[in-house]
């Protein structure tokens, strides 16, 4: 049986609510800010226990794990993705959320939806084929510049392996490790799109992918995917053994 767990997964959707997908770091700073005090992994920041000036400003630490809350706008919807802990800090919230400010705008929330399950992650049986429903922010500073250098047939091979060292990453993240004969197989189909991230144009993909990887349907592969980059949805319905 290839290696495989079942991860909680928690979805709150507010469908009376309209906004951009661009908006999906407003919702982050949103929901971090006010629930800030219940658990880091809302705004993905670690303060430290002592104060480093006269001033008692504290000092702030980024958590380089992978975002286990991810907020989205998908089709218009805002959308917040909890994984492991943050599926139950999401559920534990729900009935709190009673709006939702986007810069000056208040939207009071009239309705909400909330799904919690397990989900099957894992090595699957057969290739399954995942698009990339907001863009896929792969690269970094260093193989950006890496990337801009080699040719079209060495872009594709370094994607490749970003991608697959993107979904190890989730992988530890569950505890998930491959046995010596299991590998990640991929296979790219995307093309190269700007988008504005922190005031900075930067190189973006929009597209697909087939691998033998069973992956949650919703949540972000890549660079900040706590704000909504890197969604990924199922097109095909591979068959697995749990």
């Amino acid at each position: 049986m290839p290696t495989q767990a079942l991860i909680p997964i928690t979805t709150v959707t507010f469908p009376e609510i309209a906004l951009r997908t661009r908006d999906a770091h407003k919702l982050r700073g949103y929901f971090g800010e006010l629930f800030k005090e219940h658990s880091p992994l809302l705004h993905n920041h670690l303060e430290a226990d002592m104060p480093t000036d006269a001033d008692g400003a504290v000092t702030v630490k980024f958590r380089y794990a992978y975002p286990l809350v991810q907020y989205k706008v998908l089709d218009q919807v805002p959308t917040l993705v909890g994984l492991g802990e943050g599926a139950t800090l999401l559920t534990q919230l729900f009935l709190q959320m009673r709006e939702v400010q986007i810069e000056s705008q208040t939207f009071p929330v009239l309705s909400k939806h909330i799904r919690h399950e397990r989900v099957p992650l894992g090595l699957a049986n057969d290739l399954i084929e995942y698009r990339f429903e907001t863009l896929w922010m792969a690269l970094n500073q260093e193989n950006y510049r890496d990337y801009r250098r080699y040719a079209e047939v060495e872009q594709q091979a370094q994607l490749k392996r970003v991608l697959t060292s993107q979904i190890l990453a989730l992988f530890r993240e569950f505890d998930l490790w491959l046995e010596p004969h299991e590998r990640i197989m991929v296979r790219l189909d995307v093309q190269e799109r700007t988008t504005q991230f922190k005031n900075q144009t930067m190189m973006a993909f929009t597209g697909s992918f087939l691998t033998n990887v069973i992956l949650p349907d919703g949540i972000g592969l890549g660079k900040a995917v706590s704000r909504g980059f890197g969604t990924l949805t199922r097109m095909n319905n591979g068959q697995w053994i749990l």
